[in-house]
């Protein structure tokens, strides 16, 4: 393969999570501004983001069949790009549910979900930027272990924002719908950390 080339899937993972972070960007400002007849025209934004990302896996794929000696195992590039891109969809799927259910005001601590969801995604660029470093992971893994520190707070908070929930709210359908919607946003979280999980494995392996 020319020399050119040999960062291609290192590169492609970071170019996937940067669409993470794009999405997760425009979550936040979502609900830092929301605004729910505006919502419709955020989703098709959101999905033009998830399709582009699709896009990256897709090609990655398509250049992994033509490969023959790829930098990693072929399994664990499928399996990482499958869970970067997830990332993304997972989020996309917080703004669907939002969108399905016409909701028409956000409860207070969406704000604090989504701020962490940024930082959960800002800290997978970290990692991706370390990646090409598998092989001497002392960095990679300090960036990974931010990461999981970031998904505890995500569980704590959706322990915390649940019970809220239930102890303070009377409707049972909104009780139905923000169930739900939080049950999305702590998965945001559990995507995360699936990637380093993977990232973590790679490392296990070439060590």
């Amino acid at each position: 393969m020319p020399k050119k080339d040999s960062n291609y899937y290192f590169d492609a993972f970071a170019k996937g999570i940067s669409y993470a972070n794009e999405a997760a960007a425009l979550l936040q400002n979502i609900s830092e501004n929301f605004d729910a007849s505006k919502i419709k025209a955020q989703l098709d934004e959101m999905h033009k983001i998830e399709h582009t990302a699709d896009g990256v896996k897709h090609e990655m794929m398509e250049r992994l069949v033509k490969e023959f000696l790829p930098p990693i195992e072929r399994e664990d590039i499928v399996e990482l790009a499958h869970t970067i891109d997830e990332v993304t969809d997972l989020i996309e799927d917080v703004l669907l549910r939002i969108y399905m259910y016409n909701v028409t005001a956000l409860r207070p601590d969406v704000k604090e979900f989504t701020k962490l969801i940024t930082r959960c995604c800002a800290d997978l660029m970290e990692v991706s930027r370390e990646l090409h470093n598998y092989r001497k992971p002392t960095a990679l893994l300090s960036k990974v272990t931010e990461v999981n520190t970031l998904e505890e707070d995500g569980d704590r908070l959706y322990l915390e924002a649940t019970r809220r929930l239930y102890t303070e709210e009377k409707d049972p359908v909104a009780v139905l719908v923000w169930t739900n919607i939080y049950d999305r946003l702590e998965k945001c979280f559990d995507g995360c950390e699936k990637v380093v999980d993977m990232v973590e494995l790679i490392i296990m392996k070439n060590s």
